[in-house]
């Protein structure tokens, strides 16, 4: 194997296993049994501040339209989401968070902030803010099936 394919291997499986370890960490203190799909869903509706369909949810997560309307409706037995038809096309949803899904999302970055900055002070700050563009351009890359 060449010395760029055994460091893309290398590179990948770093990646993967560091996605497994801190997913199993975020898990672990996510409040109220908040599955990592919820945080990420609730964290992007409040920071857009805006209603998204399902299908535009799906596409931001890149997870199929039923894993998402899955995940909505967990949200919103929850009380974390609205969901309403769309008075333009009654055929589409649109979902909202709810004052208690903000109430949520607060809760969750309260628990899982502390991890996150002792994490990054053990690395260090300046080694975090150079990996960044790296990892960026990667997504970017992955994103555009490239």
């Amino acid at each position: 194997m060449s010395d760029a394919g055994a460091l893309a291997i290398s590179l990948f499986s770093e990646l993967l296993t560091a996605d497994q370890l801190l997913r199993a960490r975020l898990t672990r203190v996510l409040p109220n049994r908040m599955e990592i799909s919820h945080f990420s869903v609730l964290n992007h509706l409040a920071s857009s501040q805006s209603e998204r369909t399902p299908a535009q949810l799906a596409r931001t997560f890149h997870v199929t339209r039923g894993a998402m309307t899955n995940t909505l409706t967990k949200l919103e037995v929850a009380g974390y989401v609205h969901i309403r038809p769309d008075w333009d096309d009654a055929r589409r949803k649109l979902v909202a968070i709810s004052p208690a899904g903000l109430s949520a999302r607060e809760a969750a970055l309260a628990a899982i902030t502390p991890m996150i900055r002792d994490m990054v002070g053990e690395l260090g700050e300046a080694r975090v803010r150079a990996a960044l563009p790296v990892l960026r351009e990667l997504r970017v890359k992955l994103e555009s099936g490239g």
